[in-house]
């Protein structure tokens, strides 16, 4: 069953088409990934399923038409920008009463719980928080909140590898299950490729690939042959071709086979630019 179908999304910012007749389906019980480059219309995207921006198509949420500034959307759909909007006025105390007050799909065992594991000094005005530390409280108000689709946009920037690591295993360990789904966008796509189980990838506006990430991936080798022949691997259709070391790389169709070459899984950050057509040959 879907959770979002969006049909025929186009999104203009003038005369520049940020999101160009995008269709997807959005499932229930996933953690989708959407990979793209700086201005390939990602957030655009995201803002546009959450109603935040006007745009042309359709989005269904359920049985919700989703408009611009329909916010029953956030009944059921939670969001984690890469800046929060937390009111730098308020202790983390006030934050956390004021969400629970506005809330009533407030989870106070949830919020509790999340309370107890964080650290986070609840007497301390939020402007006088670490970035971390504001991270990690605007993920406590959100994991609080009882909705089923959660979406993720380049969430953890600006912080340290440590925090990252923490902030998607609270995620997984506090939100997810089969019933609920997880968009994520981020450029740190290695940090959360082994959690992803579905992969989007997106290009100047358009959906170039949708799919099952195992599945994808065993379409593809990456393969490594000595230089010298470096002729047999180019007449087998490479994609994104590089050197190093007196050898040769490239992602190629997972029937390929060449005789002394060494094979391994492709990253998604390889089958993304081989999806663009990179090479370097």
């Amino acid at each position: 069953m879907n959770l979002m179908e969006i049909k025929n999304l186009t999104k203009l910012y003038g005369k520049f088409k940020a999101l160009d007749d995008v269709n997807l389906e959005i499932p229930r019980g996933r953690i989708i990934g959407l990979l793209g480059k700086n201005g390939a219309g990602k957030s655009t995207l995201m803002r546009s399923m959450l109603g935040l921006l006007n745009f042309e198509g359709n989005i269904r949420y359920k049985n919700l038409q989703i408009t611009h500034s329909n916010y029953r959307v956030f009944e059921n759909i939670a969001f984690i920008p890469d800046v929060s909007g937390l009111d730098d006025r308020l202790t983390v105390k006030q934050t956390i009463d004021f969400v629970s007050a506005v809330n009533p799909a407030w989870l106070n065992t949830t919020a509790y719980n999340l309370l107890e594991k964080s650290n986070l000094p609840l007497k301390q005005k939020v402007g006088k928080l670490s970035k971390g530390m504001k991270t990690k409280l605007y993920l406590l108000v959100t994991l609080s909140l009882d909705v089923d689709f959660l979406i993720l946009d380049e969430p953890t920037i600006g912080l340290d590898i440590a925090f990252r690591k923490e902030f998607f295993n609270t995620i997984l360990g506090e939100f997810f299950d089969e019933s609920k789904t997880i968009l994520i966008s981020t450029h740190q796509v290695e940090e959360v490729e082994s959690i992803l189980q579905d992969i989007i990838f997106i290009h100047e506006g358009k959906i170039i690939l949708y799919e099952d990430i195992e599945t994808l991936k065993d379409k593809y080798n990456q393969i490594t042959v000595p230089v010298e022949q470096r002729n047999e691997l180019l007449s087998n259709n490479p994609r994104l071709v590089t050197y190093s070391l007196g050898n040769i790389s490239a992602i190629v169709d997972s029937e390929v086979k060449i005789e002394g070459a060494t094979y391994k899984r492709p990253q998604l950050s390889d089958l993304f630019l081989a999806e663009l057509g990179g090479k370097n040959e």
